[in-house]
């Protein structure tokens, strides 16, 4: 049974945790905010995704699935240790790092042995090397004590069990080929495609992704405005392209544009 620390108890952290305990893993998440954790421990959901509630029920009453505040609990006995933490927008609406900063250096203080720390959290492209340059500041030796796998996440909000249990990829990236191998059988049970390459190509997929993606989104509003003053119906005009299997119907529905934090942040990337 392998043995999983999934730091950071959001959407992300805790649908990865959970799903990863269904698998047959031992997951502990771990969160410094102690009114989510004891809400977890109480069995109330810190956040709604369908399905999630009972996915954690039957986990904890399995005992494979335990919720601390404490890294000197979670990260010594991990063979892989998630960093799922927030990445908020800063002042000037760049990703704000520092949450995943203090994961780090958290792990730092209380890694023991050889262990996998593997990028969850939305990050710009360098930051897997900054994770690994924060370990060896405090001593640890990369392939010795430690190695950095890039995992983007690509869940949705609403669906992001579903998207985990039935992505359709899985990207790995890292510096050490072996690591993202080892990291890669945690998600055969899923049977879906599994890429891997290098760090920074891993990183970069994910905001290349969502940058397409919201590139769409307003490509399409710009043609709803077109076709609004030309007299044309744009649900059809969506319907007609998405029949081109060069474009695909996805993301061609004109509305009041994109939100949430992963697109903005993606584009803003692209525009710096």
């Amino acid at each position: 049974m392998r043995k999983i620390c999934v730091i950071g108890v959001g959407y992300v952290g805790l649908v990865t945790g959970t799903c990863f305990a269904d698998l047959g893993n031992q997951v502990v998440c771990l969160d410094i905010a102690e009114d989510k954790i004891e809400k977890l421990k109480r069995g109330e959901m810190p956040i709604y995704e369908p399905g999630l509630e009972e996915l954690v029920a039957r986990n904890v009453t399995a005992q494979r699935l335990h919720f601390t505040t404490k890294y000197q609990e979670a990260v010594p006995n991990a063979d892989f240790i998630f960093i799922a933490v927030g990445t908020p927008s800063g002042v000037d609406g760049e990703a704000d790092l520092k949450y995943v900063r203090m994961a780090a250096e958290s792990i730092a203080e209380t890694l023991t042995h050889y262990a996998i720390i593997i990028d969850k959290s939305t990050v710009p492209v360098g930051t897997g090397d900054s994770v690994a340059e924060i370990l060896i500041e405090r001593g640890k030796k990369p392939g010795v004590d430690f190695d950095v796998v890039s995992n983007p996440e690509f869940l949705r909000e609403g669906s992001a069990v579903y998207d985990f249990m039935q992505p359709d990829r899985v990207v790995l990236g890292a510096t050490n080929p072996d690591a993202a191998d080892k990291v890669a059988q945690l998600y055969l049970p899923l049977r879906c495609p599994i890429m891997i390459t290098d760090l920074r190509t891993a990183e970069m997929i994910k905001y290349a992704s969502n940058a397409f993606l919201a590139t769409r989104i307003s490509f399409i509003n710009e043609i709803a405005t077109i076709c609004e003053k030309l007299g044309a119906d744009i649900k059809e005009v969506a319907a007609g392209m998405g029949m081109d299997k060069r474009i695909g119907r996805a993301f061609l529905d004109a509305g009041v544009g994109f939100g949430g934090s992963c697109f903005p942040k993606a584009t803003r990337l692209f525009l710096s």
